[in-house]
């Protein structure tokens, strides 16, 4: 796991972790990270899981239609997940998809 990590996150990152084991590797490699209980029930600070795992549970609700999805476009379905979250409701969405087309005319 230490070659994938190493050339998949930015030395200069932060890293917010669990308190699962990658923890220890990211150690290993000299980078900054900080741990976060999920024990805690609430989020206490800046540094919880919460937006994460909002992310992810509604990512896998909304691939879950797809019944799987190419692992080479996997990338764009992430993407429009993605977009959607940070968008809002789906009447949000197609205002500003509106929005968009009409500023491309």
């Amino acid at each position: 796991m230490l070659p994938i990590l190493r050339t998949t996150i930015d030395p200069e990152a932060i890293v917010y972790t669990d308190a699962a084991g990658v923890s220890d590797a990211l150690g290993l490699l000299g980078l900054h990270h900080t741990q976060v209980g999920h024990s805690d029930r609430f989020a206490p600070g800046p540094e919880h899981m919460n937006g994460m795992e909002n992310f992810w549970n509604q990512a896998r609700r909304h691939l879950r239609k797809y019944n799987g999805v190419p692992r080479h476009h996997l990338h764009l379905y992430l993407k429009e997940c993605e977009w959607r979250f940070n968008y809002g409701s789906p009447r949000q969405l197609l205002a500003i998809l509106a929005q968009w087309v009409r500023q491309d005319l």
